[in-house]
């Protein structure tokens, strides 16, 4: 972290390029999403989790690959079919058709793969029925978590900082969500309660590294002198403080999921992905959003803020003459 000992980088110069980047960004993100609909039927490509289904989990004797399962299935129209946590493993998960039951699932996939690889090839360790209500009732609770958490940076960061950097940081987060939901959009990534966990987790992580840097530029705002100082800069050399520390944090977080989006199971390689991309728009947007937005904020509401106003009214009349 030397390298970043003596840093003078001037990001907030640079806000209107990120501003741009991520409007580009959330646009196509926006635009897959409206694909979706036109083609899906839905916003992003929600898995068996969310719409209701089967899951049935299969194991093989032998290895055939995830491609032959799938086509002893249907092919492309056919269920989903993954990798579990062994070679030979496998789940699949197939929606359930109005009126139809688990156990008729079962028997169809059971019959298709007996013709495709032979009777005695496989055994099917369990199977599962996924209701569409169980999706619903997270979707909800998932958006109860998200706003609850908005609310209580706004009344922490007011309490202990001030208002403005509250908002911030609420923009900051909001943009990190919708970039995130972009990227799983146009990529068509399946939501399942592995990609929630995500999300969620995405939000603590972008709200903790706004955190440490707004505290950096609070404390550097109440040093002796601070007001004769160029805002903007003083703000850029905040960021640079904290520097050593984002990137250290960023870098070790980013080696562990790397480590098990490589050579984890497939079953957490789309939780691991989602994390990875979430860490990496955390570390961006706590630098070149969040500080940026508190700067457009201090212009609009006064470089002062509210703190100021109520010296001023307390600061007594001068004498008449």
């Amino acid at each position: 972290m030397r390298i970043f000992g003596d840093a003078h980088y001037k990001f907030i110069d640079k806000r209107r390029a990120a501003y741009v980047v991520s409007s580009i960004a959330i646009a196509l993100g926006i635009g897959a999403m409206i694909v979706n609909v036109a083609t899906l039927g839905s916003w992003l490509d929600y898995g068996v989790d969310f719409t209701g289904g089967s899951l049935v989990q299969v194991h093989f004797e032998e290895d055939y690959g995830v491609g032959a399962v799938r086509d002893a299935l249907g092919g492309a129209s056919g269920p989903e079919v993954t990798r579990f946590s062994g070679e030979n493993e496998y789940v699949i998960r197939a929606p359930l058709d109005e009126g139809a039951s688990v156990d008729a699932v079962r028997t169809t996939i059971e019959a298709q793969l007996e013709t495709a690889f032979g009777a005695g090839s496989f055994d099917i360790s369990r199977t599962e029925l996924v209701g569409p209500k169980i999706g619903a009732e997270l979707q909800q609770k998932a958006l109860f978590a998200i706003l609850f958490s908005f609310v209580l940076t706004l009344i922490y960061l007011a309490i202990r900082f001030e208002l403005r950097f509250g908002m911030a940081a609420v923009i900051a987060t909001m943009h990190d969500i919708l970039i995130t939901l972009g990227f799983l959009a146009v990529f068509r990534i399946e939501i399942m309660l592995p990609t929630v966990a995500a999300i969620l987790t995405i939000v603590g992580y972008s709200l903790n590294d706004t955190i440490v840097v707004f505290d950096r530029i609070r404390e550097n705002m109440a040093m002796k002198g601070a007001r004769k100082l160029d805002q903007i800069e003083l703000i850029d050399r905040s960021i640079n403080e904290t520097l050593p520390r984002t990137v250290l944090t960023s870098g070790t977080t980013l080696a562990v999921l790397g480590a098990l989006l490589l050579v984890g199971p497939a079953v957490i390689r789309d939780f691991s992905g989602v994390l990875i991309l979430g860490v990496l728009i955390g570390t961006y947007s706590s630098i070149f959003v969040a500080s940026p937005a508190l700067v457009e904020i201090r212009k609009r509401m006064g470089e002062g803020g509210d703190k100021d106003k109520q010296r001023k009214k307390r600061r007594p009349r001068p004498a008449s003459v």
